[in-house]
């Protein structure tokens, strides 16, 4: 058919899409396509009660690089909590309950694959956004089902983040560049920690239950809910394994310890996990392939610390775990006790007792040599070598750092202008 045959109206939509003007959306040229952005390595440090994230160096001196405002848009969404008595009695529970009076404003981020966007989960306003690192900008907002947002993971390829919807028993899977769910699936009683394994094609969900509440008596464990360990096909979000810590606790004579698993990791080869416990001072260690829990071991106490369970923030004891990249050490922060420790792995025996104050999380520093802490009651971040188990810095961040993740940015990154410092 030749083109004086082709109707008018069809030559003129051709020319439209042609031209890229269709609809407003241009249409990508068969040009070469953009280079994607040299990128920087560097550690993200959230500050969980006022809002904003300090970017820092991943490694060495961990220097201060500048800071990020996650909540740019504060004010329209405190107008939507304000104007809805369901939203603002669980927004006011947030802040008396794991809020200890504050709002929580950031609890975990990532970058994006290209470094120019920061994906933030934010327990007060229950949603997940994703900021423009440069301008500061929201991209996109993605409320979570129920009314709070908590811990996530990004999968090993960079291109889906999972985050836990507290007070709705749900993990959403998102599509970490548009904000799209790509499914989503059911954990226990108040779902906390994700984590990634075998190369992204299974997602864990470790609920921890009812820590909000005077309950805390051994006696009272019962009040706290079901909690589990879900395993979730990452392709499909079909639930392919549950774990019940309760049983395999009791088997090992520890019927004592609460079966709410907190903060985990596995070893290298994943053939281990290793976790902690509501109440507990210490950490346990769990057998994949047996199934069962093969030891426990008990960290010093803090003669300081009071025995009164209801004074630990959220059922944490101790609240903070990562291992190093060849799996012989263990870091742990023990946040109740003010302190943190490298322990052995081989024979669980731990390390000098760094001081700290109130340290909520510990990760590992981009070179692999360092365990970074953040000491949510000094308002810094501490870098713990692995080898020698002492402090090697200390750097000072915002208001109650919580969770720290390693990450990237362009190499010509500049913070936004208004959050320079």
């Amino acid at each position: 058919m030749g083109a004086a045959s082709v109707p008018k109206r069809s030559r003129a939509l051709v020319a439209l899409l042609l031209a890229g003007v269709l609809g407003g959306a241009p249409v990508a040229s068969a040009g070469p396509a953009q280079a994607a952005p040299a990128l920087r390595e560097v550690m993200f440090v959230g500050n969980n009660w006022d809002g904003t994230v300090d970017v820092i160096a991943s490694r060495g001196d961990f220097a201060k690089l500048g800071r990020i405002n996650v909540v740019p848009d504060k004010t329209e969404r405190l107008w939507e909590i304000y104007l809805n008595p369901i939203k603002l009695a669980f927004y006011l529970g947030v802040q008396l309950g794991p809020g200890e009076g504050h709002d929580q404003l950031v609890d975990d981020m990532y970058t994006t694959p290209d470094g120019t966007a920061l994906v933030v989960s934010r327990p007060s306003f229950a949603d997940v956004v994703s900021i423009d690192v440069a301008t500061g900008a929201v991209r996109w907002r993605f409320p979570v089902s129920g009314f709070r947002a908590d811990h996530m993971a990004v999968s090993p390829d960079g291109r889906a983040v999972a985050v836990s919807a507290s007070t709705s028993n749900t993990v959403h899977v998102l599509d970490i560049v548009t904000g799209r769910q790509l499914g989503s699936f059911t954990g226990g009683d108040k779902p906390h920690e994700n984590i990634y394994t075998d190369g992204g094609r299974y997602l864990w969900n470790m609920s921890i239950g009812e820590v909000n509440t005077s309950l805390d008596d051994p006696s009272a464990d019962w009040t706290k809910g079901d909690r589990h360990i879900t395993v979730a096909d990452a392709r499909t979000f079909q639930t392919v394994r549950t774990i019940d810590m309760r049983p395999r606790l009791d088997a090992f004579g520890r019927a004592d310890l609460s079966d709410a698993v907190r903060p985990a990791v596995f070893t290298p080869d994943e053939s281990k996990l290793y976790f902690q416990v509501s109440f507990f001072n210490g950490l346990v260690e769990y057998d994949v392939a047996g199934d069962r829990v093969t030891r426990v071991k008990e960290l010093p106490k803090n003669p300081a610390t009071s025995e009164d369970r209801t004074t630990w923030v959220n059922d944490s004891r101790h609240h903070g775990l990562s291992v190093s990249p060849d799996g012989s050490k263990l870091c742990v922060a023990g946040t109740m006790d003010d302190y943190a420790t490298v322990v052995d792995r081989a024979s669980l025996t731990p390390g000098e007792l760094v001081t700290a104050s109130k340290p909520y999380w510990a990760t590992v520093s981009g070179d692999g040599l360092d365990c970074v802490i953040s000491e949510s009651g000094a308002d810094r971040v501490t870098a713990i070598s692995f080898a020698t188990g002492r402090r090697v810095v200390s750097v000072p961040v915002g208001d109650h750092p919580q969770r720290v993740r390693v990450g990237h940015v362009p190499t010509t990154w500049t913070p936004p202008r208004s959050w320079r410092s």
